[in-house]
């Protein structure tokens, strides 16, 4: 198949409908962007218009959160260390927080996680955290595929407590504007192992191949569902997978829009949001941050 030849990507919008995981949904429950310092992501992230709720402290005694959440439920979470100098090199995603990653790593809807298990393999562990006011949060998790939880494959999800008192800590969404997360890219080394990969685990279709130039990477968008695997055609992708290996490395947000993808000004990441054509959305830049114009 010849891969389409695209500087942004307009197929999002199509993409982000609903996809399915053997018969269930291929769901996003939230996406995560790792980082040293808490206060430091909320001002980052307050300055390009995206506002988060404090959402406490992890039982781990190693990370603390805050999180966005939008229209359907599912949220972006901030996540970095309780310590901030002393980090968090003892957590899974301790080079991710010790780094300043941005992207890191994301996580699906369960509503059958034993069954899950069953399915992927895999063990189910316990987690949890204190809201602010004192609410105390459980829920259930599985790690599936090689390799670090939530990265290369999503993790999955289900909530202990009534998830509500997860994703709106305020009783509603952060963000009612925002209607959801429409893609989650993920560097890959070899694009044609990992589509097969995903293929096998999901049992999804084959995926609509493309070039973005913009974003420097090979990309292969598995319509139907959030997933857009990204492989390094140079640049700075490529110094990302060196540095943490095949995990997300941008996300992009529903928005009010099914046009252009604009990539918000922070620093570092990649976030972006879907809106209607505009002068003010344009594609990434061949530098890979945000142009600044």
């Amino acid at each position: 198949m010849r891969p389409m030849k695209i500087g942004a990507i307009s197929m999002l919008w199509l993409a982000a409908l609903v996809g399915f995981v053997h018969g269930a949904e291929l769901r996003v429950d939230h996406v995560t962007v790792a980082g040293r310092d808490l206060n430091d992501l909320q001002k980052r992230f307050a300055a390009a218009g995206i506002r988060t709720e404090y959402g406490g402290k992890h039982t781990n005694g190693l990370t603390q959160m805050a999180l966005a959440s939008f229209a359907d439920g599912s949220y972006l979470e901030l996540i970095a260390a309780q310590d901030p100098k002393a980090g968090a090199p003892s957590h899974y995603w301790g080079k991710f927080i010790d780094g300043n990653a941005g992207p890191c790593a994301w996580a699906i809807t369960s509503t059958d996680i034993d069954a899950d298990a069953k399915l992927y393999g895999g063990q189910v562990t316990a987690g949890g955290r204190k809201r602010p006011d004192g609410t105390g949060l459980s829920w259930r998790s599985l790690s599936i595929g090689q390799g670090i939880q939530g990265t290369f494959f999503p993790f999955l999800i289900q909530d202990v407590t009534p998830r509500e008192l997860r994703a709106y800590p305020s009783g509603k969404p952060t963000l009612p504007g925002e209607r959801g997360v429409a893609a989650v890219y993920i560097a890959v080394r070899n694009l044609e192992t990992a589509i097969a990969l995903y293929r096998t685990m999901f049992h999804l279709p084959e995926p609509v191949r493309s070039e973005d130039s913009s974003l420097g990477a090979h990309l292969a968008t598995f319509m139907g569902s959030p997933i857009v695997l990204a492989a390094p055609a140079g640049g700075w992708l490529e110094q990302r997978v060196r540095a943490f290996g095949e995990a997300p490395c941008a996300f992009v947000l529903k928005g009010d829009g099914q046009g252009r993808v604009q990539w918000l000004p922070i620093e570092g990441m990649k976030i972006g949001v879907l809106r209607e054509h505009d002068a003010a959305s344009r594609p990434l830049p061949a530098s890979g941050q945000p142009d600044k114009r």
